[in-house]
């Protein structure tokens, strides 16, 4: 399971991390856990060193420090306690390989059923898209993920089998769990 979030996003700090803390803490020893820290935007703030920063002495930054600031907080109180990488970040023009592009155009179930055509305007629109952004998160971009905090329960094999974006509560990500298998129910 991966758990997908920026430095600068209050929510995911707010909702995503005690989450994530909760359902690691509990299933650590029967499925598989990453942090996936990412930059699809605030490329200044949602870099590796902040990441850093936060994982060795809990400090924040941008949004995030300003929303714990105004509730008297200087930094993160809650340890996190699950593995943390960063999403690689590549210069715009690395990333959009003829590969790439295919890839977040196959994300859209209705792809396969374009013409020629539709299929080419689609592929140029995302191209078109993401050249004007400086750098690119592989790993959420090619996941086309909606924004963060974002979980993600992956089978073995790393196919993606069910997205979360936003607040959601660990009951709900624990029944997806049990239902693609990844826990065993338990009284």
């Amino acid at each position: 399971m991966a758990f997908v979030f920026q430095v600068n996003c209050p929510g995911c700090f707010v909702y995503g991390i005690p989450v994530m803390n909760e359902l690691f803490m509990k299933y650590e020893n029967e499925i598989g856990f990453i942090g996936v820290s990412t930059a699809f935007e605030d490329f200044e703030l949602n870099t590796e060193i902040n990441t850093q920063l936060l994982l060795q002495d809990n400090k924040l930054t941008g949004e995030t420090k300003k929303y714990y600031k105004s509730i008297s907080e200087d930094v993160y109180l809650q340890k996190i306690s699950f593995p943390v990488a960063f999403d690689s970040l590549k210069p715009t023009n690395e990333f959009l390989t003829n590969e790439n592009v295919q890839v977040i155009c196959s994300k859209n179930r209705n792809f396969t059923l374009l013409s020629a055509d539709e299929k080419l305007m689609m592929l140029n629109n995302v191209k078109q898209y993401y050249d004007g952004l400086p750098f690119i998160a592989e790993t959420f971009t090619l996941n086309q993920l909606s924004g963060t905090p974002s979980f993600i329960i992956f089978d073995n094999d790393y196919n993606l089998l069910q997205s979360f974006f936003g607040h959601e509560d660990k009951e709900v990500i624990e029944l997806f769990l049990i239902h693609y298998g990844s826990l065993k129910i338990t009284k």
